[in-house]
């Protein structure tokens, strides 16, 4: 073929797939403008709200972008509203900045693991009346659990374990109607569990109450056998009474731990429910004996039953599908008397 020829023809086959080419590319193109216009604002005003040395803490947040395509950002793919916002990140200084509340769409919002955010959480929060997942962890906030939490109607998980929050836990948070895991643990937070806890919405099934290693103290709200939870641990308190009310044959609960209180009630009388996996009632002073019953629970793989005044015989026979070699002595030892295998023969 003649060069001349060739070159004509690259030229023209060029020029005759360039409608194809915009038909392709301009979707493309539109797809970078989707970001709205209110959404990138707040999360640059989030970003340059941080009293950082370094002028560009989150580098990856460039005007120039779609704000969909941040790092932590996460977009409805219909709408393209900002639904979610994950922030990790060693080098932030400040406080919570109230741009959040510009995100009037966000669903999820996770600040975890930010050692120099301070002050307490900001009013902003209580206008995200779209969340679901609320987490503020691993940080340096502190002040109170804010009341204003309460407007979050949609709320599932609050989660502000290992903070600096300290005062009472409001017991309005027990009027949120999907409200499934209150994690609260690790904080400085003093006075009672609010009775208003026995009392969730039936539409939050099942849920989760994560408060240990605070400062809580008396006596446990009865009303916490109306619940059938998830989950519970409330350990490395100062609570009291009768933690009894956890327990029931027929409840799904997985996990119990409330050791280190003082707990004082007869562990003989409790009845066990078979979703039982981890079982902590260490360093107390729960005394009777241990319920042959608790033989029967197999999905059980860790028992701390150590330093309270139990007494009687170890049950045997333990039907247990994943702890096949059943318990040594670190699971029952410093009691009052108990005795029998693996504790030294009962007398």
């Amino acid at each position: 073929m003649n060069p001349s020829k060739e070159q004509n023809f690259t030229k023209d086959s060029v020029i005759n797939m360039l409608p194809f080419l915009l038909l392709f590319l301009l979707p493309a193109l539109f797809a970078a403008e989707l970001c709205h216009p209110n959404d990138k604002a707040a999360l640059l005003a989030f970003k340059h709200s941080f009293s950082n040395p370094n002028p560009n803490p989150i580098p990856t947040w460039d005007p120039n972008f779609d704000c969909c395509n941040y790092s932590g950002v996460k977009c409805d793919e219909t709408t393209n509203y900002v639904i979610g916002l994950e922030m990790i990140s060693d080098y932030l200084t400040g406080t919570i900045p109230t741009a959040l509340a510009n995100l009037t769409h966000l669903q999820e919002l996770r600040l975890h693991k930010i050692p120099n955010l301070v002050g307490e959480i900001p009013p902003a929060i209580g206008e995200l009346t779209n969340l679901r997942y609320l987490e503020i962890s691993w940080t340096n906030i502190s002040g109170p659990v804010p009341l204003f939490l309460v407007n979050l109607k949609n709320l599932v998980f609050l989660e502000l374990q290992f903070n600096r929050l300290s005062g009472s836990i409001p017991p309005s948070l027990a009027t949120l109607p999907y409200l499934r895991v209150i994690d609260l643990s690790r904080n400085q937070l003093t006075g009672p569990i609010p009775e208003s806890f026995g009392y969730l919405p039936k539409t939050a099934e099942f849920p989760a109450l994560i408060l240990s290693h605070n400062k809580l103290s008396g006596e446990i709200p009865a009303s916490l056998a109306n619940l059938n939870f998830s989950s519970v641990d409330i350990s490395r308190n100062n609570l009291s009474g009768d933690a009894s009310v956890f327990f029931g044959k027929g409840k799904i609960t997985t996990e119990i731990v409330i050791s280190r209180n003082n707990f004082e009630f007869d562990f003989s009388k409790v009845s066990f429910m078979e979703s039982l996996v981890i079982l902590d009632i260490s360093h107390n002073k729960i005394y009777g004996s241990i319920p042959p019953q608790i033989t029967e629970d197999t999905m059980l793989q860790s028992l701390n039953l150590t330093y309270n005044r139990l007494c009687g015989k170890i049950p045997t026979d333990w039907k247990l599908k994943f702890h096949s070699e059943g318990w040594d002595y670190t699971s029952f030892f410093h009691n009052r008397c108990l005795c029998g295998i693996p504790l030294d023969p009962c007398k």
